[in-house]
């Protein structure tokens, strides 16, 4: 049997990342906890870069680098509760010789419940911005071309 996470999928240039809510995410009251936004979202935004061909992996065993959250803004809208089923929406914004900068929305049917950008800039081992692989810069504008269809 082949069983595997759920990992989304990319339609239209967006990437689509199911989740649900357990008791380990809220607080006493059965909210998720602020900070566990960023746990999604940062889950999302993994496997988009997997679904995407985007190999960090490969790439940091390679020495050649890995992606690390810059700058994160995020702005909570409606919280999310115990039990609830939550897509995380994934979008690139903007692509950048050494980052990319991404939109992403925790929702909860059609109703956003926290809107986030997150620039992610590609760094060398040591932790130096360098340019981002130039076959990954063409997927992730074919995503973004497709996104504006």
């Amino acid at each position: 049997m082949d069983v595997r996470p759920a990992e989304g999928i990319i339609e239209s240039g967006r990437h689509y990342f199911p989740l649900r809510v357990y008791f380990e995410d809220t607080d006493t009251a059965g909210i998720v906890y602020y900070a566990n936004y960023l746990r999604f979202i940062e889950r999302a935004r993994s496997d988009m870069l997997r679904i995407a061909g985007i190999d960090q992996r490969g790439a940091l065993e390679a020495g050649e680098g890995v992606y690390a959250v810059a700058e994160a803004a995020i702005k909570y809208r409606s919280p999310a509760k115990l039990g609830d089923d939550l897509i995380v929406v994934t979008s690139l914004r903007h692509v950048r010789a050494a980052s990319v900068l991404i939109h992403q929305r925790v929702m909860r049917g059609q109703e956003i419940l926290a809107d986030a950008e997150v620039t992610a800039a590609f760094l060398t081992p040591e932790g130096r911005p360098r340019h981002q692989p130039r076959d990954w810069v063409e997927r992730f504008e074919r995503l973004m071309e497709e996104g504006r269809e």
